[in-house]
């Protein structure tokens, strides 16, 4: 009987029924003053509680379908994304390899540049991750923000190229990747192991040598901002789109000019991944989105994020933008597990209204649910895709 079963759901909900029945039975029979009626009264309110929890688990489950099988809740769910159609970069007349400006930056109203914290290990480099010229370096970061006054957490990793002798003076493509909310960006180090990928992908040449900005999608925590600029609120997609950038070129080697960045990420952090692009091709060249969702949630971790405008309110609806506005250069892709019915049947149908210069793919694994073990798998080839969309190091 599959995890997702309506069956399942209905049969445990049935067990939890007659073992609250049984204990209201039982209970009378056991109040006895003894060792082993003592034992079966916690014996009982185990399997009550355990039965309960088991049903709740269930339902819930059975709506946001963080698994789909039992596989992939045990996590044997190990094949990678496969990547169909829209391969090609959107008409923007810039050539994938052209790097702009290299030493261009964004201006910044305030001081800009990245606060380093220290370094922290990269997940799956071993001994080796103790020298940056064959495995790059994590560093712990706080990204102020010198427009908006937000500032959030993370970690840059600067892949092994970026330290290894005869590039001191060139310049790398950069990625943002965020998180679901409230997630923390060391998921993105540890269960999704983002640098450790980038570094297998480098090895085998499926990938050109990235600056990874990993952070959470909200810099006004523990409000989600949907990466939204709130009238008279925090000024989320500013952040991203302005401050972030400058303090990236303040610190590293990043690459400046139109298209030098890429931006993904998962769940919320793929909504706001592609609504950047869109709204920002001129910043984002091309955008990849994990399960992410098409319209801007609402509700109390959100609060008013369009301050009653029936038009903002529009303007965050992806599938609303591709309908009413024109249509940015960007690349997009969109990668999902089929069993996750509900973003995988909306990641399809955005593909399918999408037109020129908007160019939109799709990565699928046939099996997997809204969670890291999907992602993990989706996580390699969605980074290799991204690459090939990026300018190259100048």
């Amino acid at each position: 009987m599959g995890l997702t079963s309506h069956k399942l759901l209905a049969l445990t909900a049935l067990l939890a029924v007659f073992t609250v029945l049984g204990t209201l039975w039982v209970w009378p029979r056991l109040a006895v003053r003894s060792w082993p009626a003592v034992f079966l009264r916690l014996g009982t309110i185990a399997v009550t509680q355990l039965s309960l929890l088991a049903v709740l688990g269930l339902a819930v489950n059975d709506y946001f379908v963080f698994y789909s099988s039992w596989s992939d809740l045990l996590g044997h769910e190990h094949s990678i994304g496969v990547i169909q159609g829209g391969g090609g970069n959107p008409d923007t007349g810039r050539s994938p390899g052209a790097g702009g400006n290299p030493g261009a930056a964004i201006p910044s109203s305030g001081p800009a540049g990245v606060r380093v914290l220290g370094t922290a290990e990269i997940t799956g480099a071993g001994r080796a991750g103790q020298d940056p010229a064959r495995t790059g370096r994590l560093d712990r970061v706080r990204l102020p923000g010198g427009t908006t006054g937000l500032s959030t957490d993370g970690y840059v990793y600067l892949p092994p190229q970026y330290f290894q002798p005869g590039n001191e003076g060139k310049h790398f493509p950069a990625v943002l990747v965020m998180t679901g909310f409230p997630g923390d960006a060391t998921n993105l180090v540890t269960k999704l192991r983002y640098p450790a990928t980038e570094l297998d992908l480098l090895r085998t040449g499926a990938m050109k040598p990235t600056v990874l900005v990993l952070m959470r999608p909200s810099p006004s925590m523990p409000r989600d901002s949907e990466c939204e600029d709130v009238p008279h609120g925090p000024q989320a997609q500013s952040y991203f789109t302005t401050d972030v950038p400058a303090d990236l070129r303040a610190t590293y080697r990043v690459l400046g000019g139109a298209g030098s960045l890429g931006v993904m990420g998962d769940s919320t952090g793929g909504y706001c991944a592609v609504k950047l692009g869109m709204e920002h091709p001129a910043t984002f060249r091309a955008a990849v989105s994990l399960s992410g969702y098409f319209k801007a949630a609402e509700d109390a971790t959100t609060g008013d994020l369009f301050g009653g405008s029936p038009q903002r309110r529009n303007e965050a609806d992806l599938n609303w933008r591709l309908a009413h506005l024109p249509v940015p250069a960007l690349s997009v892709l969109l990668a999902d597990s089929k069993q996750d019915g509900g973003t995988y049947a909306d990641s399809s149908a955005f593909a399918a209204k999408a037109r020129p210069p908007l160019v939109v793919a799709q990565a699928t694994v046939d099996t997997g649910g809204h969670n890291f073990t999907t992602w993990d798998r989706l996580v390699p080839p969605s980074l290799g895709w991204l690459s090939a969309h990026l300018p190259d190091p100048a």
